[in-house]
């Protein structure tokens, strides 16, 4: 079943738009994401493929990439990239571990197993990842001139 797929498909497109994440330093930034699908090949094997998401449902994962590039004149030091979630995405970790996440729209950052989530009632429990609200990675070494990488997360359709 499609749920409100033009806001949704609205969600997306401005998440592949340069500067939905946060740099400093000259860091230049720009946003894709894929829907994450599983296909039949010809010869009846299964393969999974990452598409352009023309359609997503609830359930469909996504795989965001966030590539980063030092554009300036002089290395950039302690800088950081910071991503918020789209409310309609549950946080599904990302490639390399390093993050720290915030379940509570910036205002703290640790690690998941660090933070806590409290519910309209009150009551506190540990955080999930379905509470992430934001990602972020620091650099804490100097990311020379021209040097790039990217960074990937993925979640998951509400």
């Amino acid at each position: 079943m499609k749920i409100n797929l033009l806001k949704r498909l609205a969600m997306l497109a401005a998440l592949a738009i340069p500067g939905t994440a946060i740099a400093a330093n000259n860091v230049s930034l720009s946003s894709d994401v894929f829907v994450e699908r599983t296909v039949e090949k010809p010869d009846g094997k299964t393969a999974v493929m990452l598409e352009e998401p023309k359609t997503v449902v609830p359930g469909d994962n996504l795989v965001f990439v966030v590539k980063y590039k030092n554009v300036g004149s002089t290395p950039a030091t302690d800088f950081s990239v910071t991503n918020p979630l789209p409310k309609a995405v549950a946080f599904n970790g990302t490639s390399d571990g390093t993050e720290i996440v915030s379940v509570d729209g910036g205002k703290k950052w640790g690690s998941l197993a660090a933070l806590t989530y409290t519910r309209e009632n009150g009551e506190v429990r540990p955080a999930l990842m379905s509470d992430v609200t934001h990602i972020k990675w620091k650099f804490n070494s100097a990311l020379s001139v021209g040097s790039e990488g990217k960074l990937v997360f993925r979640g998951t359709v509400k």
